[in-house]
């Protein structure tokens, strides 16, 4: 059974909530340049990785809503990032890749990032095992949540 005291007042959450509130402003700032919002560069990074996937598979692999993944594609479609093309195997899919747009600005929003991340990241040793043990941590954590999101949405 887990220390219960660990979780009073919703100590938990508030760190978390303003690291992902400081990481928003940060990259959105850079990324708005390229016209791309902040969450939209992660279907891009990954359809870099992988193209040819289409909408719900993209969903699954970066833990996001249908609903949340259509949007972003409509708007990067919009600005030139994506394209569509129909499955030759299942004519009700469609697939998605990236335009040479889409793959010119994929090292800028790599860049990006890593220059966020650097600032987020001074003064740990990251040649230390206990970084990684720590993201593989937030992981499992990440993992744990999805699941029970996804149990509860069935």
């Amino acid at each position: 059974m887990m220390n219960r005291d660990l979780f009073q007042h919703g100590a938990y959450g508030k760190e978390i909530a303003a690291i992902y509130r400081h990481l928003q402003i940060l990259v959105s700032a850079r990324l708005a340049p390229l016209r791309v919002g902040f969450g939209q560069h992660m279907f891009l990074l990954m359809l870099a990785k992988k193209e040819g996937l289409n909408q719900k598979t993209l969903s699954e692999l970066l833990l996001v809503d249908k609903t949340t993944t259509a949007k972003a594609i409509r708007k990067l479609e919009k600005e030139g990032y994506v394209r569509r093309e129909i499955d030759p195997v299942d004519f009700r899919n469609q697939n998605l890749y990236l335009t040479d747009d889409g793959k010119a600005i994929v090292p800028k929003i790599e860049e990006a990032l890593a220059e966020v991340m650097e600032t987020g990241l001074a003064g740990i040793d990251l040649d230390e095992s206990g970084y990684k043990e720590f993201m593989d941590l937030l992981k499992v954590i990440l993992t744990n949540f999805h699941r029970k999101v996804r149990q509860n949405d069935q």
